[in-house]
């Protein structure tokens, strides 16, 4: 069943919305536009839907095996405008933490506090699910581990040249963490 939280400026942030071939289709061209945008969310720029589709079906496999949950900020007329995924591990000893992962705002809505109204409805959520912990790593070069401790995250490791975005660039793996409790 979807969650929804209280509406932020222009989105409302739902958990588990219903992956209806038009918003998997919706979420893999925001995938798009946000990698095309300099976005570090897994893939290197420039990419076409084609080149992230596959990587949509397998969230949604994931999902439908209770390995992930989606997190959505959907705009006013109910267009898919931000997303987060949270990651479920199987291990014993961390199940009480998630992965935050693939954390998307529309380029056009950047700069206008939606990541941080997405980060609040991830925190919010994983409270409600018991979690105490999140987690997320980020690519370095670009001031998102800034971002995230702004948010409250600390970093807690960093992998020198662990991100390889081509063949000459070579990124920091940076691990983030934020507890709940």
């Amino acid at each position: 069943m979807a969650q929804t939280t209280s509406l932020t400026g222009e989105l409302t942030f739902r958990l588990d919305p219903e992956l209806t071939p038009a918003f998997l289709d919706e979420l893999t061209r925001l995938w798009a536009d946000v990698s095309n945008a300099g976005g570090a969310v897994g893939f290197p720029d420039p990419v076409t839907y084609d080149d992230v589709r596959p990587e949509t079906d397998r969230y949604l496999r994931t999902i439908a095996e209770g390995r992930h949950r989606l997190l959505a900020g959907l705009d006013d007329r109910g267009r898919l405008r931000a997303t987060a995924f949270l990651g479920f591990t199987e291990h014993r000893l961390q199940r009480h933490v998630a992965w935050l992962t693939t954390v998307m705002v529309d380029p056009s809505l950047q700069r206008g506090g939606h990541g941080r109204a997405l980060l609040g409805a991830a925190e919010a959520h994983a409270r409600a699910l018991g979690l105490e912990a999140l987690k997320l790593t980020c690519r370095g070069g670009l001031g998102l581990e800034r971002f995230y401790a702004s948010c409250g995250y600390r970093e807690v490791g960093r992998v020198p040249g662990g991100l390889r975005v081509s063949a000459d660039d070579y990124r920091d793996d940076i691990m983030m963490w934020l507890p709940l409790t």
